[in-house]
């Protein structure tokens, strides 16, 4: 008795490498961010895992410092019109208007 014909579309063991370039290439990538030496890369690797990346928690400080301005302007008015506190609240209204730039970007793909 004879074999059936078979005819096979995909190997018998079927494996896909994710991420190919971390076996052949080591940290070989399309972009490569160097945030410098840190004395305890452990500790920084857990800080973004767990606290936030590093632009959330300089958003928060942005945040608090934008509360500490108005605080201290109120207690003091010849602080208003400060160089360094107006430069600060350009930069927050910067990422404020990013983010919603980017937020109203992402929705009208996703409609």
């Amino acid at each position: 008795m004879s074999e059936p014909f078979q005819l096979s579309l995909a190997p018998r063991q079927l494996t896909q490498t994710i991420n190919p370039w971390s076996w052949s290439f080591g940290d070989f990538s399309l972009f490569t961010i160097n945030l410098g030496q840190s004395g305890k890369p452990e500790v920084e690797a857990r800080v973004l895992d767990e606290v936030g990346s590093y632009g959330r928690q300089i958003g928060r400080i942005g945040e608090a410092l934008e509360k500490l301005i108005d605080w201290a302007e109120k207690q003091d008015p010849a602080l208003v019109g400060t160089p360094a506190f107006e430069e600060l609240r350009k930069q927050l209204l910067h990422v404020s208007l990013i983010k919603e730039q980017e937020t109203a970007k992402a929705e009208k793909a996703s409609a």
